[in-house]
């Protein structure tokens, strides 16, 4: 189910959200210009290794410091490839702008930062022995869209369901799709535990991510900006038709 639009009307300009989109953008370019070998070693240097700091002799070994916990932070910042990226930064887009927008640039930024290092925390609790590099903005966007559920409730999502590979589109509400996304990663999660270790999707980090979002909104939620209610159906049937 793919989104392409949601009913909230907005006001201001999501800055930090383009923000992130562009240097989210920036340094993929910059990944996908260095070889491989050189990309690999980023990957472990920046990417958030559990072994780097639950073996530290391990991580001695193979040049990476367990003192140094930058990784938390500056493995939301990698991608693996161009689905992986276009698909994190339009969810960014999609749901960032109209959380942004209603929370207020800072405090947006700093729930985005927040929930992606819940996010990270959590991944790496449940596969502290892990030696493959977890990276993507997926933990913190997964926060944003935790967010939008607990401030946007009563929102539709224009989504694309492709049907034997024909596309239909339909208006979900933002509770049904977003808590069927979050039981997906919750329930892909509790399989995970199956074959840990062995690299994939970081689900875990999604479902940290996603709970963080929720939590974090009475905290960061900027009561000075009125709640804008979704348009109307005649509206929004008439805008996308």
């Amino acid at each position: 189910m793919i989104p392409l639009k949601d009913t909230i009307p907005r006001i201001g300009i999501p800055l930090i959200t383009w923000i992130l989109v562009l240097l989210n953008a920036i340094i993929f370019i910059f990944e996908i210009s260095i070889p491989k070998d050189i990309l690999e070693e980023v990957f472990y240097f920046f990417g958030l290794v559990p072994a780097r700091y639950s073996s530290p002799k391990w991580a001695l070994i193979h040049g990476l410091s367990p003192k140094d916990y930058f990784p938390f932070l500056s493995n939301m910042f990698l991608h693996a490839g161009w689905l992986h990226i276009i698909g994190n930064m339009w969810f960014l887009y999609l749901f960032g702008s109209s959380v942004e927008d209603r929370m207020g640039h800072i405090r947006f930024l700093i729930l985005y930062l927040l929930t992606g290092l819940a996010a990270n925390i959590l991944f790496f609790t449940l596969d502290i022995h892990s030696m493959i590099p977890e990276f993507g903005a997926s933990g913190a966007i997964a926060g944003v869209m935790g967010a939008y559920i607990v401030m946007f409730p009563r929102a539709r999502i224009l989504t694309l369901i492709p049907i034997f590979l024909f596309p239909f589109f339909f208006y979900l509400p933002a509770l049904f799709y977003l808590g069927f996304w979050f039981l997906i990663q919750l329930f892909s999660g509790t399989l995970s535990f199956t074959s840990p270790g062995t690299g994939g999707v970081a689900w875990w980090a999604h479902v940290g991510g996603f709970l963080a979002g929720m939590a974090f909104v009475p905290v960061f939620r900027n009561r000075r900006h009125s709640y804008r209610e979704p348009f109307p159906d005649e509206t929004y049937h008439h805008i996308y038709r």
